[in-house]
């Protein structure tokens, strides 16, 4: 009989200090993240969908993101981007409101940038942007957008008339943080100093393709340090 309640005594002690220790890390660990991070809408390129950035969605799933905060948004990337950028307005309100949070982080791929940089730009997106991250994106315009001929395209062309009017003036305005990173590898992106936005955090990555900057666990680790800083 002493056995059985030293035994039972002794199981009782143990789950409490289980209960202890367990509890009260995770409530820290869901406090951190919800003082610290904003839900991030992820914004595709051209000819892309938002199983392009499954890699990096999972990615931050892993280092605590919860899934109601990672929005892999998907557009018509035919359509000027303008237009995209006026359903990117849309779209950051519906996820502020679904997540309750004051402010977004956006990450985008490519073409993605342009699309995003006029949402801030031209639509009040600063006041609902924490951070801006372009991935590759052709924010000076690119020589391989001589050879197609959607609207969106047309658009990054060099001295493209889109992208004339996004770039004057200031480039990263408002209050919102601004990076770019780019692959001296890319060859969608030409002149590789394309990427670079005045007045953002401009980060030259190793021999990475276009498309393998959304999968580069380097990238992933700074854009994760950016947005969350």
């Amino acid at each position: 009989m002493k056995k059985s309640l030293v035994a039972t005594a002794i199981a009782a002690a143990s789950a409490l200090l289980t209960l202890q220790a367990s509890g009260p890390a995770q409530a820290s660990t869901l406090s951190d993240f919800q003082s610290s991070s904003n839900p991030i809408l992820f914004v595709h390129g051209y000819s892309g969908d938002s199983s392009n950035w499954n890699t990096m969605a999972d990615r931050f799933r892993t280092d605590g993101w919860p899934s109601s905060h990672l929005d892999q948004w998907a557009y018509d990337w035919r359509q000027s981007n303008a237009t995209t950028a006026q359903q990117l307005a849309t779209e950051v309100d519906r996820l502020l409101a679904a997540t309750g949070a004051a402010k977004v982080d956006i990450v985008s791929h490519s073409m993605g940038g342009l699309s995003s940089r006029y949402y801030l730009k031209n639509l009040g997106g600063t006041s609902k942007v924490d951070a801006w991250v372009s991935l590759g994106g052709p924010n000076h315009g690119t020589d391989s957008a001589n050879s197609c001929f959607d609207t969106s395209c047309t658009e990054m062309r060099i001295g493209s008339s889109f992208l004339n009017a996004l770039n004057s003036g200031d480039e990263t305005p408002g209050a919102s943080r601004y990076a770019t990173w780019w692959s001296p590898c890319d060859t969608v992106i030409n002149p590789d100093s394309s990427v670079a936005v005045s007045g953002a955090s401009n980060t030259r990555t190793a021999c990475i393709s276009h498309s393998g900057l959304l999968s580069d666990a380097t990238v992933y680790a700074q854009t994760r340090d950016m947005i969350n800083s």
